[in-house]
């Protein structure tokens, strides 16, 4: 069977082998969508290197689609002259095997075809320049210049992340949310917050869904507050230890630095400056999330 062949004859022959009239069926692609044969249980794939990943996906899913057990065999030449991308393509699809594999599929084709011109007519290849992350920023940073009527500067730094290193367990644990997925999820949403009002509707969200907050993801939320404050006021990076504090302030932060010299006047042994932008604070901290609210706490004082 194949599409250059008469409507009538193909037809034909796709409903003998559909009544078990014959039990081999040589054919091209052209049986790669809408067709339902439930007896077929065996597919041989020839130079299967050649095909797409979706292909290959719709192609194996032509047989099985019943209560027999199913086969699916991928005929290539040889190892030694498959492509990388054709390799990759082959190890997916023998690696997904579960019913529901067709996202985990399309983000194999995604890796390693690329997602194309994000602006453009490409539907495929990868950014080769620069990662996408840093082309999205870009992007966007342009827009909203502009938009703003403000002059376009690329050379400036784009907004970098944020360290905090609170020594503290910051996640949300599986014996709280069994679910690996979910996990990634929310910490996706939590990581992506752009003010406290989202935090405060996630947390109410997952403590809807899924109980109270264990104390590990009470600290990540808060973490994730003290991030988005130093982002506001220009600090690179907190570190917190068990008997001291660091805090790195950017270059633009907008705390006066009268404000942060005072500070160390009043109280010499507990607060110390260390270089232009380091400020060291000397004592003990908590052990739980009381550690992140005082340096929070510090911090809103001398903004």
């Amino acid at each position: 069977a194949h599409g250059q062949m008469p409507t009538r004859e193909l037809e034909r022959i796709m409903g003998d082998f559909y009544h078990g009239r014959f039990q081999i069926l040589v054919c091209t692609t052209i049986i790669e969508t809408g067709i339902d044969i439930p007896n077929a249980n065996t597919i041989i794939i020839n130079n299967a290197q050649n095909f797409g990943l979706a292909q290959l996906h719709q192609l194996r899913g032509r047989v099985g689609r019943s209560h027999h057990r199913a086969y699916a065999y991928l005929v290539i030449k040889s190892h030694q002259s498959l492509s990388a991308n054709a390799k990759k393509r082959l190890d997916a699809i023998e690696s997904l095997e579960e019913l529901g594999a067709g996202f985990m599929l399309a983000n194999h084709d995604l890796e390693i075809r690329g997602a194309g011109d994000l602006l453009g007519d490409n539907q495929s290849g990868k950014i080769s320049e620069i990662g996408f992350n840093l082309y999205h920023d870009l992007l966007k940073r342009t827009i909203d210049a502009m938009r703003a009527g403000k002059q376009i500067n690329l050379d400036d730094p784009i907004n970098h992340e944020i360290e905090i290193d609170t020594g503290l367990a910051c996640i949300i644990p599986e014996t709280y949310l069994g679910d690996v997925h979910e996990r990634l999820v929310l910490y996706k949403r939590i990581a992506n917050a752009k003010d406290n009002n989202e935090l405060k509707d996630l947390q109410i969200e997952m403590i809807d869904r899924f109980g109270l907050l264990p104390d590990s993801t009470k600290n990540l939320f808060a973490a994730t507050q003290l991030k988005l404050f130093c982002e506001k006021i220009g600090i690179d990076k907190i570190s917190l230890y068990d008997d001291k504090a660091h805090l790195t302030f950017a270059d633009k932060t907008i705390i006066e630095p009268i404000k942060i010299i005072n500070l160390v006047q009043k109280q010499p042994k507990t607060y110390q400056l260390k270089g232009q932008n380091q400020l060291i604070i000397k004592q003990e901290m908590p052990e739980d999330i009381e550690r992140i609210e005082l340096v929070d706490q510090l911090l809103r004082n001398l903004n």
